[in-house]
């Protein structure tokens, strides 16, 4: 659904774009993806809306056909990117699953703001990024994607998230064009 509205009350959730994981996506357009991800950051602090960085710091336990990345992790691994320009206002959550709703108090942190809507970016766009629109869609949260300001380390994946599963969780639009209705909002 492409992108009509934004609730009054909606936060912006930056998914893993911390040190250890952005390292590995680096080939992948992230520099782009981080930048982008300020941007909305600094309108949303601008607008005193809520702002949740969200890092992780191991994995869900149980068997998988692949390795995945599980702790201990190397010093600096889980910090939150400079560049995302963290204020002491921002939301700071480490979950341990691929889904931030999961395995932290994120959700009742954001009824307790009275949020009703989330805009969810960040890496990886299959994995840490759609389980957490996911994960908010069934909460009962109105999603909104920005799909410029996410990547995967498998284009494949990424792909697949932005045709398929996203128009099914929520409405999906650039970076722009989520400033761009905000500031439409905020003069109506």
């Amino acid at each position: 659904m492409p992108l009509t509205t934004l609730d009054p009350k909606t936060a912006l959730i930056v998914i893993d774009l911390q040190k250890g994981i952005v390292a590995l996506a680096a080939r992948n357009g992230v520099d782009d993806v981080v930048k982008k991800a300020r941007a909305l950051a600094d309108v949303f602090r601008a607008r005193q809306l809520p702002v949740v960085l969200v890092n992780v710091a191991d994995s869900a336990p149980g068997r998988t056909e692949r390795p995945r990345l599980s702790a201990p992790f190397p010093d600096g691994w889980t910090d939150l990117l400079p560049e995302l320009g963290q204020q002491p206002t921002d939301i700071t959550v480490t979950k341990r699953t691929w889904g931030a709703f999961a395995s932290t108090d994120i959700e009742q942190r954001l009824r307790a703001l009275a949020v009703t809507q989330v805009v969810v970016v960040g890496v990886a766009t299959g994995t840490g990024v759609e389980a957490t629109a996911r994960q908010a869609y069934e909460a009962g949260f109105n999603v909104t994607l920005a799909t410029d300001a996410m990547t995967d380390l498998r284009p494949e994946a990424h792909d697949y998230s932005i045709a398929n599963v996203f128009p099914r969780l929520g409405e999906t639009g650039t970076t722009q064009e989520i400033i761009d209705l905000m500031n439409r909002s905020a003069h109506a």
